[in-house]
């Protein structure tokens, strides 16, 4: 059987490599465009800032590698020009022909370029091939740069611009268009993180676009100039399907190959995966598209399979990632709040804050978690921003995401315990215990959004009161509630809040069962709302100087 391999990343490898464990006699070729094959791509950000020291450690395999284990010929600079479905070859370089019984698209995607004036500049760059980190080092280094510019709020674009900010002189801001960073997370989620990277000096601008670059400046539409070294495009990537879609192949209508689940494309001895085909998305049944290097392996990993005869099906696509920010790591995994009030799909949502192991045992930081989850109890959705712990915890929503379980399942979760690791009671089992006291009634959950049109009593102790309160608040602390509590009107809005959300729930189920209806506990507290405020004042001081 002779299998050729079209492109060598993460998709590709991986199909050849299964592929030759399962079957030693098949003919497996893998045609690579580029001078590039298992290039540790998610770690370009790294390499560009020398966090990664040596090119070496960028290549995750090798032609030799493929070569002498596997039996895996590789033939790099072979830009496959044509496919031939009825003679079942393909044509590298204009030239050459190849014939196969079975065929592997996994071209990858390519970065996004917008069509803006100036765009061509050679102060430009985009960040997908090791070729890329190169031309990108040798640009800092050779101009000694000291404006970077970084167009694009994605994972990619935070890890550009965190890494050129730890490059010693060099002063960055980031551009996002969108009114917040990190697209598949919340606005309350991505509010860490804008505050991490202000922090630590990254000048972001939200809620802009470039208009067009000049040899000096970057012209934003609001009419702000941005001076800069250095621009990286990090605005996303487009499947590359040119060559399924020159051969007739099926595109879905996000623009990827379409593929059923064992990865099989229109033409049953074509399959696809990676980058470049669109799946199902794990929540909604959507098509999607997923450009991440997990799903890609997965599929690589289940084409081999299918080709050599083994069954195997990709089971949608849940979309865990996860991303470091500086000091602060943010995951997540299913779909956000945005994505599901887009699809018109209901959801409830709550946010607590977990410890990433025992506050009694030094060294233990907060973790913000969002979950997501219908009436049903499906979970629909987790995001966490924190310091340390934090995919750790996504990791196994995530995993009970994929195994059907209900948000009840979450608290008879049992997950490893001791004081330097976790609590007794994890945050994973707390996000159960939220949702399920949401969906009995026991609690009404409010949000930032819901405070204010409502009455807002501080249920803190007087000593946390005077220290810091949200304005207009007033003061009963929980305990005082039991003999207080005719001092609340019954017919108005009554929102409770504390550090975190335990003593004001604690407080509204001591009002809910003195007859109140219309109370509720501020999920989060004021921990969440101060890092809410504190993101809300750096945009309106961007915004008030354009």
């Amino acid at each position: 059987m002779k299998v050729l391999i079209i492109g060598g990343g993460a998709c590709g490898a991986s199909a050849a490599a299964r592929l030759r464990r399962l079957d030693d006699s098949a003919q497996i070729t893998i045609l690579e465009k580029t001078q590039e094959i298992s290039i540790a791509n998610c770690g370009l950000p790294y390499y560009c800032s020398n966090v990664i020291d040596s090119e070496e450690k960028m290549h995750v395999s090798s032609v030799q590698k493929f070569k002498n284990l596997l039996n895996v010929d590789i033939k790099m600079g072979a830009e496959v020009t044509n496919i031939d479905r009825k003679a079942k070859t393909v044509t590298i370089n204009g030239t050459d022909t190849l014939p196969y019984d079975k065929l592997v698209l996994a071209p990858g995607a390519s970065p996004f370029i917008p069509q803006i004036e100036g765009i061509n500049n050679p102060k430009v760059f985009t960040v997908r091939m090791l070729q890329d980190a190169e031309r990108i080092k040798s640009h800092l280094k050779n101009i000694n740069a000291k404006n970077a510019v970084v167009i694009g709020g994605g994972f990619i674009g935070i890890e550009m611009a965190e890494n050129l900010a730890e490059i010693s002189g060099i002063k960055t801001t980031l551009i996002e268009q969108s009114s917040h960073i990190l697209p598949p997370v919340d606005k309350e989620t991505a509010a860490f993180a804008q505050n991490e990277m202000r922090k630590h000096g990254v000048n972001l601008i939200l809620s802009d676009g470039v208009k067009m670059l000049t040899q000096d400046d970057i012209v934003l539409n609001s009419g702000r100039k941005i001076v800069y070294d250095i621009a990286i495009l990090a605005i996303g990537v487009k499947p590359e399907t040119t060559l399924a879609e020159s051969c007739g192949l099926e595109i879905g209508k996000t623009g990827g190959v379409k593929v059923n689940e064992n990865m099989q494309t229109s033409d049953p001895d074509i399959y696809a995966g990676g980058d470049s085909v669109e799946v199902e998305d794990f929540v909604t049944g959507d098509n999607v598209l997923i450009p991440l290097a997990g799903p890609a392996n997965r599929q690589g990993r289940i084409i081999a399979d299918n080709i050599a005869g083994y069954k195997s099906i990709y089971k949608k696509t849940i979309g865990s990632a996860v991303v470091k920010v500086f000091d602060m790591t943010i995951a997540c995994a299913g779909n956000s709040e945005e994505m599901l009030a887009k699809k018109n799909i209901p959801y409830w949502k709550t946010f607590t804050y977990g410890f990433s192991h025992a506050n009694y045992y030094p060294g233990a930081t907060r973790t913000m978690y969002k979950l997501l989850f219908n009436n049903d109890g499906d979970i629909l959705g987790i995001q966490a921003a924190g310091r340390e712990g934090v995919e750790k915890r996504v990791d196994v929503i995530a995993t009970s995401m994929r195994n059907g379980l209900k948000v009840w399942d979450l608290i008879d979760s049992e997950l490893c315990y001791a004081p330097p690791y976790s609590s007794a009671k994890d945050p994973v089992n707390i996000l159960g215990m939220h949702a399920d006291n949401i969906l009995k009634g026991f609690v009404k959950p409010a949000y930032f959004e819901d405070i204010n049109d409502a009455l807002l009593v501080d249920v803190r102790s007087q000593a946390e009161f005077e220290n810091e309160t949200i304005d207009g608040a007033i003061h009963i602390f929980t305990p005082e509630l039991r003999t207080k509590y005719t001092e609340l009107p019954k017919d108005k809005k009554i929102v409770l809040f504390c550090n975190t959300g335990f003593q004001s729930y604690v407080a509204s189920r001591i009002l809910l069962q003195k007859g109140f209806n219309n109370v509720y506990s501020f999920t989060a507290g004021i921990e969440l709302y101060k890092e809410l405020m504190k993101d809300n004042a750096a945009y309106s001081i961007q915004t008030a100087t354009v």
